[in-house]
């Protein structure tokens, strides 16, 4: 007998899927069910039946897994951003992990190559990056995290996962507006004036800086703004303001100004200080960014003379670490204030083996093969999407004997493991880091090596 919507089922949860949701098998057919946990036997109602899956709501739990815990956050379940406040630490890690050889066996055709999951030491309070949209009701304004597949926002006065500071300036923010009537963006009017609150947070130089994402260049009250918000944290360092005229889903926009203070905040990262723009690309959980990026260099095996092109580079935080044990490197990066920023840091840190190129990188990586760079080594750090298929053959026209790939998509990095082992590269080893605690998210550095 099919799965019938609105029927409410008794089954067992026996799996996660890659989005974190638990998988119960009901008639024959997988049912996605959000905030359950593998060994719960619960009631499921269903919601929504396809050909060859359904997705399900968690009415009831009878007999709850032992990797069960009581979530710490108030909103858990109904926020997106955390897709594991229910189960143990130990069960994430083991549910990631399988998510990650999952896609390398099964997308990429290479099992066994995972050696492992490095955990965080810290689970909470670990991100230096905020973005909080920005809401009003009749209670006033407030900030949040967007519910699972939508743009309604969970109010959300304490996030675990923020720093305290961020979650202070967010409230400030808010306070002002509401003094000073200002309104926050509505998407479906296209009305309002304050989009998002962005703050970033220096784990080594203790620095905050705050962007604030708004419609137009001008702000009332910008002087109490900043007033209220140099008196709430003390270890504010700048406030600049984003202009995003934009109708659709992205954040920043093009063109941002300097309230008070600094531009740019300033971090340290595996013994470089960097100066970063609002948009340049930094991880957002900096102890187990050093436990990535060491493992990215010791795949790397670099022992000082050799070349190494460094795609995706961002503000040059992997380029810059390569440099101290490479020959030379060169960074790519299409984000032109970042590369601003890469050249930067590499000049305040007294980095002069590097040089960086403002493209795109399968672009970038067409133009090094024309000009006839054979680099000993090539390193990617890609977005979610990962290489395109010009970019793969034109690192393979490269030849580089390694390449070191960092992907936080285990999907997209098993495809492209696929498209490499048809331009002649083999995948090694991998190790998976976790640097988001209590979301799906999950990073790997893989080493492919040039076979013949």
């Amino acid at each position: 007998m099919a799965v019938q919507k609105n029927k409410i089922y008794r089954a067992e949860i026996v799996d996660y899927t890659a989005e974190g949701s638990g998988v119960a098998r009901i008639e024959g057919m997988a049912v996605f069910v959000p905030n359950t946990a593998v060994g719960d036997q619960c009631d499921i109602r269903i919601v929504k039946v396809n050909k060859r899956m359904a997705f399900g709501r968690l009415e009831r739990v009878i007999i709850p897994s032992r990797d069960r815990i009581e979530p710490a956050c108030p909103v858990a379940g109904k926020c997106g951003g955390c897709c594991y406040q229910h189960i143990s630490y130990e069960a994430e890690l083991r549910a990631k992990f399988k998510k990650v050889e999952d896609a390398l066996s099964r997308l990429g055709g290479v099992p066994g190559i995972l050696d492992g999951i490095v955990g965080a030491d810290q689970t909470t309070g670990y991100r230096n990056k905020a973005q909080y949209p920005v809401g009003q009701d009749v209670h006033g304004t407030y900030t949040g995290f967007y519910r699972a597949h939508s743009h309604d926002i969970v109010k959300t006065g304490r996030c675990a996962l923020q720093t305290v500071r961020a979650d202070r300036l967010a409230a400030a923010v808010c306070a002002w507006m509401d003094a000073h009537h200002v309104t926050a963006y509505d998407e479906k009017s296209g009305k309002g004036l304050i989009r998002h609150i962005y703050v970033r947070t220096g784990a080594v130089s203790g620095e905050t800086h705050l962007c604030l994402v708004a419609t137009r260049a001008k702000l009332p009250a910008q002087e109490a703004l900043i007033s209220s918000l140099t008196a709430a944290e003390p270890s504010l360092v700048g406030i600049v303001l984003n202009v995003n005229k934009r109708t659709d889903n992205v954040i920043l926009g093009d063109r941002t100004v300097t309230l008070w203070g600094d531009p740019v905040l300033q971090d340290s990262l595996c013994g470089n200080v960097f100066r970063l723009s609002p948009h340049a690309f930094y991880q957002v959980n900096h102890a187990q960014t050093e436990k990535l990026y060491a493992r990215a260099l010791e795949l790397a095996d670099l022992h000082g003379g050799e070349t190494v092109v460094d795609l995706y580079c961002g503000a040059g935080t992997i380029t810059l670490a390569l440099a101290a044990r490479a020959g030379r490197v060169i960074g790519v990066e299409i984000v032109p204030e970042a590369v601003e920023n890469a050249k930067e840091n590499a000049a305040r840190n007294g980095v002069g083996n590097v040089s960086f190129v403002c493209a795109d990188a399968g672009q970038a990586a067409m133009l090094l093969a024309e000009r006839g760079e054979h680099p000993d080594v090539l390193t990617v750090d890609p977005p979610r999407k990962g290489l395109d298929e010009q970019a793969i053959e034109a690192i393979a026209r490269m030849q580089p004997p390694r390449v070191v790939y960092v992907s936080c998509d285990p999907a997209t990095l098993a495809r492209d493991v696929k498209r490499f082992a048809a331009c002649g590269y083999r995948a090694v080893t991998a190790r998976a880091y976790d640097l988001f605690p209590r979301t799906k998210h999950i990073e790997t550095v893989l080493l492919l090596q040039r076979m013949g």
